[in-house]
């Protein structure tokens, strides 16, 4: 019998996500982001979408039963290094995904979780049966790290405009740490991503590059999550990914008219300069 610790391997990442049949954002985006940083995925698809690269269609949440099954057949035989969650589908898939980390926690309490707060495409659709906020409230207790853009902190928080508050309020849910991306703010010609945690706030600032991209929080989200399974503690997890997603952003290519497809196939460089 062959002896696996003595070949070569590699962290796992099981992902939880929505499939994007352009290619562009979801489940594919996250393939390729964990695999590019070193990581590897085991993806189990959380919704079937109808979408291009610019407009989301449809969404069709699978069955929570199926989604479940498949997330316990990887986790008794595959070790698993961190949890990514994109788009859930529904409340009845958030709840079997809680279900699935709670045994993973039950011998792993440390247990890296990313979760992607993904309540509708970049045009405004929403990714989830009934309200996309009710879908993933009961995953942000799980999480040790939250990812919302502009809009969504905005949304998951509507009581305050400013973010620091808004990130209190989903660290006041359980979420060990919150990183509010920027995006979607002025276009000053800079982005500027806020890391909030127990111990403070942290800010990265990036050059905001021209055009339009689908899947670029996937790719980030991803990206973390990879790094955090090969034991990177977490402000070096969220700089190299910030660092790799912007590369991947800068080698971004088209497909057809309208958003960019992010180029995250480039293998990772830790000391590239951005």
């Amino acid at each position: 019998m062959t002896d696996i610790s003595k070949e070569k391997s590699r962290k796992c990442v099981l992902v939880f996500s929505g499939l994007d049949p352009s290619g562009g954002a979801g489940i594919a985006a996250d393939i390729e982001a964990i695999g590019a940083v070193g990581a590897h995925a085991l993806p189990v698809v959380t919704a079937l979408t109808v979408q291009d690269n610019d407009t989301v269609f449809a969404v069709n949440p699978v069955d929570a039963s199926v989604l479940a099954y498949q997330a316990r057949v990887l986790i008794r035989k595959i070790p698993v290094s961190a949890v990514k969650i994109g788009i859930v589908g529904n409340r009845e898939n958030a709840d079997a995904i809680g279900g699935v980390i709670a045994e993973l926690r039950e011998e792993l309490p440390e247990l890296p979780v990313v979760l992607d707060t993904v309540l509708g495409s970049g045009r405004g659709f929403a990714l989830a049966d009934g309200t996309p906020e009710y879908a993933i409230s009961s995953l942000i207790g799980l999480a040790t790290l939250v990812t919302p853009n502009l809009p969504e902190a905005k949304r998951l928080y509507p009581l305050s405009d400013d973010i620091g508050m808004q990130a209190e309020y989903l660290l006041a849910q359980g979420a060990e740490n919150v990183l509010v991306k920027g995006g979607h703010g002025s276009a000053d010609g800079s982005v500027i991503n806020c890391w909030f945690s127990g111990t403070g706030m942290k800010q990265w600032k990036w050059q905001r590059l021209t055009g339009e991209f689908h899947g670029t929080g996937c790719t980030l989200a991803s990206a973390i999550a990879g790094y955090l399974a090969q034991g990177f503690a977490m402000e070096e997890a969220l700089c190299d990914g910030q660092k790799w997603c912007q590369r991947a952003l800068a080698d971004a290519f088209s497909i057809a008219r309208g958003q960019k497809i992010p180029g995250r196939q480039r293998c990772p460089d830790r000391h590239m300069e951005i």
